[in-house]
């Protein structure tokens, strides 16, 4: 819906006291204050007292993934039993592929191309590991794809060469467009390095599927050319699987800064983190130079990070969800510095938190939960002194996306009209945060929710 609004008794930070109106001008904050006079050609909206907030910033989610993940056959949290019968059983999509999602190596036992061709040697089956970064490949698939000699059917990152190789239409990005409406979520940053996923992401924005503001990580992303377009920081991934040289990391940032643009390095082990410090020193730090996940982290890496000036970008909600399994699997040294947030702030380093959809919740009221409570899946605290309390952290999903975890944006005059409209204040809304409370989102003025 198009057209100027007028926001009648809202909450609204600047204004401490009694909720004001505001005027929603084209796609800016035309006018706050009380008691203002309504036309006859603008939308009167009643907010009843609730917060009127800048739109809120997912800063590292996988839009593309997201979207297929929607006709993808989800396996997370079922047993090996029931997996192999999913294989088995399983109708391929239009593609003729069967396309499964969520496989965990401690919950399915290992998984290769002769396991897969015992659950199904009839149809060409690709699975992908929870985390993103690996394919199982079957027999029939391998055939399909037109490739031999792949070790064990197993294909690491390779995401952008499948794509090529099937030649696979990109999903519609409509779906998670108004997914993340309704959970007023204005503004995303794509973290995937892939090129053709980030155009898809792009032409996505440009015919009006996907209503948010996106900033593309790819490296050939060039000067934006639509106004809800812009590129961002390179992307660059430190596999925990296949360490780069450092010489070749050093000079990828170095490339990256000559053409203007920090990068967001992928980093989940001390190592990967240690390696990238190193490769920035090299390279040489650019102001917006960022770290995604920094999963294991101490005080004196952390220190590391704020002396740099490098910016953590995290994921509290993925102690929520695999918090359990990340305890189990890491080292014993390594768990009091499992995902570090208020250390993090300790120490001065800029941080904000991000949902890494779809690998984690994209619900942005469960992400203050996480953050404030983190709390595992069976219960266990998971750092108490980590937690960081929820208005923090929505201060980190109201800070621009390339600026994350800077200054939060405003309701303001002449301020853009991306907002939020919660259905009570926001001092109630942080007590109990949800996604029911958001009543109505708009993105350039327009309603795209509520």
């Amino acid at each position: 819906m198009t057209g100027d609004v007028l926001l009648r008794g809202v909450s609204v930070r600047s204004w401490q006291g009694s909720p004001v109106d505001c005027r929603v001008r084209g796609d800016v904050v035309a006018e706050i204050g009380p008691g203002l006079p309504s036309r006859d050609d603008e939308l009167v909206v009643r907010g009843e007292g609730g917060a009127l907030l800048p739109g809120l910033a997912d800063h590292h989610l996988h839009l593309a993934a997201m979207a297929a993940r929607e006709s993808s056959l989800d396996v997370s949290g079922v047993s090996r039993d029931a997996l192999a019968g999913s294989i088995a059983r399983a109708v391929p999509g239009e593609d003729g592929w069967v396309r499964a999602v969520g496989y965990d190596e401690v919950v399915h036992g290992e998984l290769d191309r002769d396991v897969l061709d015992g659950w199904n040697r009839v149809l060409p089956v690709r699975v992908q590991h929870r985390s993103g970064a690996l394919w199982v490949v079957n027999s029939a698939g391998l055939e399909r794809l037109g490739v031999t000699g792949v070790e064990r059917g197993l294909l690491w990152r390779a995401d952008a060469w499948l794509r090529e190789r099937l030649g696979a239409r990109p999903p519609s990005l409509r779906a998670v467009g108004a997914r993340l409406a309704a959970l007023g979520v204005t503004h995303l940053a794509d973290a995937t390095p892939d090129e053709g996923a980030a155009e898809a992401v792009a032409d996505a924005v440009r015919r009006d599927e996907l209503p948010q503001h996106v900033m593309l990580m790819a490296a050939g992303r060039g000067p934006a050319d639509h106004p809800r377009l812009s590129a961002g920081p390179v992307k660059l991934v430190v596999a925990d699987h296949a360490l780069p040289d450092i010489g070749d990391l050093t000079e990828r940032i170095r490339r990256a800064h000559a053409a203007g643009r920090p990068v967001a390095v992928h980093c989940v082990t001390r190592v990967a983190l240690a390696l990238t410090l190193a490769a920035v020193d090299g390279a040489g730090v650019l102001r917006g130079d960022r770290v995604e996940h920094c999963a294991v982290a101490d005080a004196a890496l952390a220190k590391e990070l704020a002396v740099r000036g490098i910016t953590v970008v995290t994921q509290p909600t993925l102690v929520a969800r695999r918090g359990d399994d990340y305890w189990d699997r890491v080292e014993p040294e390594d768990r009091p510095d499992l995902w570090p947030y208020a250390g993090l702030l300790r120490a001065g380093v800029r941080v904000a938190a991000s949902s890494d959809a779809p690998y984690g919740d994209p619900d942005p009221w469960a992400c203050l939960r996480a953050a404030a409570e983190r709390l595992t899946a069976s219960g266990r605290v998971l750092g108490p002194g980590e937690r960081v309390p929820a208005a923090t952290v929505l201060s980190g999903l109201l800070s621009p996306l390339l600026d994350p975890g800077g200054p939060p944006r405003r309701v303001a005059p002449g301020q853009p009209a991306d907002l939020v409209l919660l259905d009570r204040p926001l001092s109630e809304a942080l007590r109990a945060p949800d996604a029911g409370q958001v009543r109505a989102t708009f993105i350039a003025g327009r309603v795209v929710h509520g």
